[in-house]
């Protein structure tokens, strides 16, 4: 082999090792597989040929500054943006997501940061608006009741009061209702947008329990956050990017704050 293959060789090998987790995950097929994916908003290149991998039951952590690409990663993943190019593969069949709609119909989930909860509606009303139960024309309000509890207990999700408007929770409450009700829907993938950010210690707590909880079940979930300390408490791995690129991938066990936060101001790949 001359010096430019081997070059070439440890070149792929080194995209190889930034596309793959390691450990057992590789040998199995990802729930979702990106690569290649690239996005542009006129100048700007918000995604220059990104490759990832989310497995069945994991917690992918995925962070980097502001403007990294995440939102943009995530929103090509619940369908909100199509790529310029590039491939998605859903349980290693190749897919192109013309929509929420379309990515909801396989199952895929995304809780925004605003939450889109509607304040001035109760609990119940939030759980199932869109698809709301129905006896004839008229609100099916006890079986929603009673589904509503079934679904929060499920989740080990507390709310005294179903009947309470919205407006008037806490916001480790809302946080709680809005995954539910993407829970609810029974996803394979759940992505989540801060969804720790402004809450009270407390609720912190209580919300990455439901995280692992929902992992539990079998969801893939992808948690989008700067708070780096939560990726220790529920990421199996975490992915980092740096200025539309992915620039390196960690397992959870061989990682640590500092390294995160080098990666995350440096961009340097690893």
């Amino acid at each position: 082999m001359g010096d430019g293959d081997r070059g070439g060789a440890v070149a792929a090998a080194g995209r190889e090792d930034l596309s793959r987790p390691s450990g057992a995950g590789a040998e199995r097929t990802p729930r979702v597989s990106l690569r290649g994916i690239r996005k542009t908003f006129g100048s700007h290149q918000a995604l220059r040929g990104v490759d990832l991998d989310l497995f069945p039951g994991e917690c992918l952590g995925l962070v980097g500054d502001n403007a990294a690409g995440k939102s943009t990663l995530t929103k090509i993943i619940s369908g909100t943006y199509q790529p310029d190019g590039g491939t998605i593969a859903i349980d290693g069949a190749p897919v192109r997501l013309s929509g929420p709609a379309d990515a909801r119909a396989r199952r895929i989930e995304m809780v925004f940061q605003d939450l889109s909860l509607c304040d001035h509606i109760d609990v119940v009303g939030n759980l199932f608006l869109g698809r709301e139960r129905t006896m004839g024309p008229f609100l099916d309000r006890a079986r929603m009741l009673e589904e509503g509890r079934a679904m929060l207990h499920s989740l080990d999700i507390r709310i005294p009061r179903l009947s309470a408007k919205v407006e008037k929770l806490s916001g480790g409450q809302r946080q709680a209702i809005a995954i539910a009700r993407a829970a609810s829907f029974d996803p394979r993938v759940l992505i989540m947008d801060e969804p720790t950010s402004a809450l009270a210690v407390a609720e912190v707590e209580a919300v990455l329990s439901l995280i692992n909880r929902v992992k539990a079940t079998g969801v893939s979930v992808i948690l989008i956050t700067h708070r780096l300390q939560d990726l220790f408490r529920v990421c199996d791995r975490i992915a980092v990017m740096y200025e539309g690129v992915k620039v390196a991938e960690r397992d959870i066990g061989k990682t640590d704050l500092e390294d995160l936060v080098k990666l995350i101001v440096g961009g340097e790949r690893h």
